[in-house]
């Protein structure tokens, strides 16, 4: 099997863990939910709801007591009545009823919710967005290009092996996507002769509080044994599904996994479980325990948390 095959060359080679790294990280790269439909505009006590951002960040949910060429005059929950000059204001807009929880209280869209563990889903990150991920076992970054067109970059606090990524979203409707996309790396200055790919398909239905992925691709590892051998290749389909759910204004579900299966060793992959605590509208930090799946032995719990902290650029 593929993925015994590949740890065969691990403990055989130590040039060969190199190439492990990439597939590794080119799992930890690939794709990403419950549909749900958007309901009408919030309505409290027959006032439509809005919600304001300012240039800064700043975030205002109420009722438009007044507004005129200068200034806006809102009514919020938290704050009182307040006034926002117009050039601060970068968005105005009528709140959702999905966008309200059962306390009346506005719940905003999770920005990173295009990223799980390890996978992402279909979704894009919208056009001049970006934003960056330290993991516990090194630093990536993903942009926005242009609509529906994401790249990335990422890599191991020591620079193996680096890892690009290229995903471009076909939306179905409002709450769902079709992501094709594929990410290519090498082993950089350590080992520039081995080298992963991964192209994908994926499938996303919800939205950005809460969304189920699922995705499938064929992963393929190349590495030369001996400078006589030449390049030798070898892959394998792999599997993913993974979630997210917000629980309340600043903690979310989020679930990732990938699997790769064939006829004689059976089922293998890699289950995470976690939360997501968004301390910012701009910054969130996660944690998870991963357990491995081997079809022999079942779950194995992993001794290393998922540990990851984002931060919007």
């Amino acid at each position: 099997m593929f993925f015994l095959r590949v740890l065969k060359i691990f403990i055989m080679y130590s040039k060969k863990a190199i190439s492990v790294l990439l597939l590794i990280f080119l799992l930890g790269s690939s794709t990403n939910s419950f549909a749900q439909a958007d309901r009408d505009t919030a309505v409290v006590s027959n006032k439509i709801v809005f919600l304001i951002i300012t240039n800064s960040g700043g975030e205002f949910v109420g009722y438009i007591i007044s507004q005129d060429e200068k200034e806006v005059l809102i009514d919020t929950k938290d704050r009182g009545r307040i006034s926002i000059p117009k050039y601060e204001i970068r968005e105005m807009r009528e709140v959702k009823g999905m966008e309200m929880n059962a306390k009346g209280e506005f719940v905003a869209d999770d920005f990173f919710a295009t990223r799980y563990f390890l996978t992402t889903n279909a979704m894009p990150i919208e056009q001049g967005e970006s934003y960056v991920l330290w993991n516990i076992y090194g630093p990536e970054a993903h942009f926005g290009v242009a609509k529906n067109l994401t790249m990335g970059v990422m890599s191991t606090w020591i620079g193996i092996p680096i890892i690009g990524s290229i995903k471009y979203t076909i939306p179905l409707g409002e709450n769902a996507a079709i992501g094709v996309g594929s990410l290519v790396g090498t082993g950089s200055w350590a080992a520039p002769n081995f080298f992963v790919a991964l192209p994908y398909t994926s499938l996303t239905i919800g939205n950005r509080r809460v969304n189920i992925n699922i995705m499938g691709g064929y992963g393929v590892l190349g590495y030369e044994e001996s400078a006589r051998s030449g390049m030798k290749t070898e892959g394998t389909f792999l599997y993913s599904i993974g979630g997210l759910a917000k629980l309340g204004k600043k903690a979310s579900f989020v679930f990732d996994s990938f699997f790769v299966y064939d006829q004689s060793n059976g089922m293998n992959g890699l289950i995470i479980p976690g939360i997501r605590i968004q301390t910012k509208r701009d910054a969130a930090f996660q944690f998870g325990f991963a357990a491995i799946l081997t079809n022999n032995e079942g779950l194995i719990p992993a001794p290393i948390p998922m540990l990851g902290w984002f931060k919007k650029i």
